[in-house]
């Protein structure tokens, strides 16, 4: 009988749908699965290394486990970044797997077998959907993310995504489809569709930009409810794509698009498109009824002066996004904006954020407050042994937004899309009750 294998997941929404896949191919191989690492003397832990935080946590994890007499499979970003460098620092680990080389984790299991240690890290990633593999879906409830796409073939200054995670490739839309059809055949109401960059789906298969039709073949999903879209791409947000959010029923009027800055230098020392932001935004919501507009910026970008920081607080407090993130540019490695001077002081970084989201905690409780007294669909998420339901809107993406706290005398299920009536209003949540 083959042993029980423990994983932990760090990261993003895409690393998640890699550690799913990763439990879906290991469950083929015959091997039982568990999150609860204590079931197990093999984890799996699944790392990110996107900011220095969060190398950080993983690392974390793999000490606490190898600490735990676990024999640890470290896979993802940190082997993909480091390679042979992080096998000499963590020689304890049982394995290393790159981000192209999850598809082998089962024979790499095996391979353990018989042998002490095991490094399985593509020199270049080159990643491949493992289409043939059914997901075990670790996250409860009725949404589920979808990849789309996987690596990037942008170059943006701060980003070592592409080194991580290779050049864009799309799935072909009958896989996707599949898929989409399949969760819905699981439970699944709201579908998150996720990539590096989600506008540029199709454009490397199809020879053109395909999101737009997707989201048309998705909507036809008849018991599909909510069609969620993330990570868009400011330059290739169309005015096709914008008709499609606007027209189509299913897919929720909310538009997740970082944009990074708002100041012409920076975005060009970025190297991230130059375009009017302000002109984009306007149109999105002159088009798209009731659309929630969600976007991030980074301050302290080497050479950031004062006065381009101060464009940047202008713009964002001028547009009043529905939501926001400010991160603190860390520097790395491999990308060009590691070696650009002057770099700017840490704790102007930190004051610089700290300026940015106390503004926007002004605006978002503002316009929170402007929903009370109206009715909202929203998704259930949980409902525990005391009837408390926590929900959210359509504004609200799963793990970065804020929820929808529900009083209740109607027994609700997790994934009902129910009418709420907004009470009250918080910075970042709203308070509600059914209708």
């Amino acid at each position: 009988m083959k042993k029980k294998i423990a994983l932990i997941s760090h990261g993003c929404a895409k690393n998640l749908v890699d550690s799913e896949l990763m439990l879906g191919i290991l469950d083929d191989g015959g091997y039982s699965v568990t999150l609860d690492e204590a079931e197990s003397d093999i984890v799996i832990v699944n790392t990110c290394s996107f900011i220095h935080d969060a190398e950080k946590e993983s690392v974390q994890s793999i000490f606490e486990m190898l600490s735990k007499g676990k024999k640890v499979v470290v896979t993802g970003c940190l082997p993909q970044k480091y390679q042979h460098e992080l096998e000499s620092l963590l020689p304890e680990a049982a394995a290393f797997v790159g981000t192209s080389d999850l598809s082998k984790i089962a024979d790499v299991i095996e391979s353990l077998e018989k042998k002490k240690s095991v490094y399985c890290v593509s020199e270049k990633p080159d990643y491949i959907y493992p289409e043939q593999v059914l997901r075990r879906q670790i996250t409860l409830g009725a949404s589920s993310f979808l990849k789309i796409a996987e690596g990037c073939s942008y170059k943006c200054g701060y980003c070592v995504i592409p080194r991580l995670r290779g050049p864009y490739k799309s799935r072909p839309m009958e896989n996707i489809l599949r898929e989409a059809n399949w969760l819905v055949s699981k439970g699944v109401n709201e579908i998150v569709l996720i990539a590096q960059d989600t506008t540029a789906y199709g454009k490397d298969i199809y020879g053109r930009y395909a999101l737009a039709e997707l989201l048309e073949k998705l909507n036809k999903i008849e018991d599909l409810q909510w069609i969620r879209v993330m990570y868009t791409y400011p330059s290739t947000f169309s005015d096709e794509l914008i008709d499609a959010f606007s027209s189509l029923d299913k897919v929720v009027k909310y538009v997740d698009i970082p944009l990074q800055h708002s100041h012409p230098d920076m975005l060009r020392a970025m190297y991230r498109p130059v375009l009017d932001y302000e002109k984009l935004i306007e149109k999105m919501r002159r088009k798209i009824d009731g659309v929630s507009i969600r976007s991030t910026f980074i301050v302290g970008y080497p050479s950031e002066s004062e006065e381009q920081f101060e464009h940047l607080y202008n713009f964002v407090e001028k547009m009043r996004f529905d939501k926001v993130g400010v991160f603190e540019y860390c520097r790395e490695k491999g990308t060009p904006s590691y070696s650009m001077k002057p770099q700017v002081l840490s704790k102007i970084k930190k004051e610089r954020r700290k300026k940015i989201m106390q503004m926007q905690q002004v605006i978002s409780k503002e316009i929170n407050g402007s929903f009370v007294g109206k009715v909202l669909p929203c998704i259930v998420e949980t409902v525990d042994s005391r009837g408390s339901v926590v929900a959210r809107s359509y504004r609200d993406a799963p793990e970065v937004d804020g929820y929808v706290y529900v009083k209740t005398d109607k027994p609700l299920i997790p994934g009902d899309i129910e009418p709420i009536k907004i009470i009250s209003a918080s910075e970042y949540d709203l308070f509600g009750e059914t209708v």
